[in-house]
């Protein structure tokens, strides 16, 4: 089938009371493990793009491949920018066919995100284009108190008014989650996220979920979280594999090739792993 909306996706999924996975892809091998997972497991999967990884592969390419492979699926497929840091990154990827885009501007004052953010709402929204938006602090996962503190996490009544002003379709929340590698373990506050999903009628988004135990990430999606957001974790998997193949110099005619066909049974498996955690296996 044909890409859907982001959020058409993320809606059956709350009426489940279940996650749909988004992995951070930049090749076609990275993108194809995804799909074939997602049709093995019959269940929907979003792919997305990190802009930096627009260098390796540009927005136009990630979104035409991610359609073509698609359009051979049974099962949802999503696409969308991740973390588009300005207004014109946001564009760039729309003008390379994404119909979904995520911009953060969490990191700028709360009247600055409201602005910048509505910006691309409005632009985006007469195209039909779908747009994810930050509120609360998703920091580093290297830096502690980014992620146990709660002055960071999203407040209930702020994602309100951030909602009904910004008129984003989808929301990344902070409830003890970071970026990257964590140097201790999460502790997610559910108690906030069951606040959060039941003050707003929008699909709710967890970012930095790579490290997080699976019996939170359970609780969570029960709880409100409708899209997990995965990019660290995946991307170390498939590094883990290639630098196993290389240590091991076992090719008597050494290939890249040979490389990510050996990345891809571990790739799949945590992918794997990962959408039947979604759906409550």
């Amino acid at each position: 089938m044909a890409v859907e909306r982001v959020t058409d996706i993320l809606r059956a999924a709350d009426k489940e009371k279940c996650g749909v996975i988004s992995f951070a892809a930049f090749n076609l091998e990275s993108i194809s493990w995804v799909l074939e997972v997602a049709e093995e497991e019959k269940t929907p999967v979003l792919l997305m793009e990190y802009p930096t990884y627009n260098t390796m592969m540009p927005f136009s390419t990630f979104s035409a491949v991610v359609k073509d492979l698609a359009a051979k699926a049974r099962v949802p497929v999503g696409i969308m920018l991740d973390h588009g840091p300005s207004f014109e990154t946001a564009m760039a990827a729309v003008a390379g066919g994404f119909t979904s885009v995520m911009v953060d501007f969490s990191g700028e004052s709360y009247e600055e995100n409201v602005r910048k953010t509505r910006e691309v709402v409005r632009a985006c929204h007469a195209m039909g284009i779908d747009v994810e938006g930050e509120v609360g602090r998703v920091g580093d996962a290297d830096t502690e108190s980014d992620y146990l503190s709660s002055d960071n996490y999203t407040d209930p009544k702020v994602a309100v008014d951030y909602l009904e002003k910004t008129g984003v379709d989808q929301l990344a929340v902070a409830i003890g989650t970071a970026h990257g590698n964590y140097v201790s373990e999460p502790h997610l506050d559910i108690e906030r996220l069951k606040l959060l999903n039941a003050a707003t009628d929008t699909p709710l988004v967890l970012h930095g979920g790579s490290g997080v135990p699976d019996d939170q990430l359970r609780a969570a999606f029960q709880n409100g979280v409708n899209k997990l957001n995965i990019a660290t974790h995946y991307n170390q998997i498939m590094y883990d594999a290639v630098a196993d193949v290389i240590r091991g110099g076992k090719s008597a005619t050494p290939r890249i090739s040979d490389c990510m066909k050996a990345a891809k049974p571990a790739a799949q498996e945590f992918i794997r792993h990962l959408i039947r955690l979604g759906n409550g296996k």
